[in-house]
C-alpha cells in the first residue's frame, strides 16, 4: 500500500513539473511592455526601431551604475574610508539612477503615442502595476516584468 502511494506521489509531482515546463516553454518572451499589449505589424515595427536606440542607451546607463556601485563598495571597505569620496560617488550613482528613470519616462512617452485609445487604456494599466510592484523595472531588469 505504502509503495501505490509514493508512485502515486511521484507521478502526480512529475505532471505538474511537465505541465510548468510546457508552460513555460510556450510563454514569449517579454522584451518591454509594449509586448504585453496586442499590436499590429506596423506598430510592432515602430516599436523595434523605438527599442534600437533606448535599450543600447539603458544598457550603458546600467553598466556605468554597477561599475560604480563597485566602486562605492571598495570605498566602504578601504582601510580608511573617505567620507568624501563615498559622498561623491554616492551623487554620482543617484545622478545616473535619476538618468535612468528619466530616459524609461521618455521611452514609455515615446512608446504610449503610437498607441490607439483602447491600447492606451491596456498600456497605462500595465504601467500602474509595475508601479503598484515597486517600479518600472527596465525590460528584463526585473524577474517579475519578463517572465508574464
Amino acid at each position: 500500500m505504502k509503495d501505490i502511494l509514493l508512485i502515486l506521489l511521484a507521478t502526480i509531482v512529475l505532471i505538474q513539473l511537465a505541465v510548468r515546463l510546457y508552460a513555460r516553454m510556450r510563454q514569449k518572451t517579454i522584451r518591454g511592455y509594449l509586448d504585453l499589449i496586442d499590436l499590429d505589424n506596423e506598430q510592432k515595427r515602430q516599436v523595434e526601431d523605438i527599442r534600437r536606440d533606448f535599450l543600447p542607451k539603458v544598457a550603458r546607463i546600467k553598466q556605468s551604475l554597477r561599475d560604480n556601485r563597485l566602486r562605492l563598495n571598495d570605498l566602504l571597505f578601504a582601510e580608511t574610508p573617505d567620507k568624501k569620496l563615498i559622498a561623491e560617488k554616492s551623487n554620482e550613482i543617484s545622478a545616473l539612477q535619476a538618468k535612468l528613470e528619466q530616459e524609461v519616462i521618455d521611452h514609455i512617452l515615446q512608446e504610449k503615442e503610437l498607441l490607439s485609445p483602447e491600447q492606451k487604456k491596456e498600456f497605462y494599466q500595465v504601467i500602474q502595476a509595475e508601479f503598484e510592484l515597486g517600479g518600472l523595472g527596465v525590460h528584463g531588469e526585473r524577474g517579475g516584468t519578463t517572465s508574464r
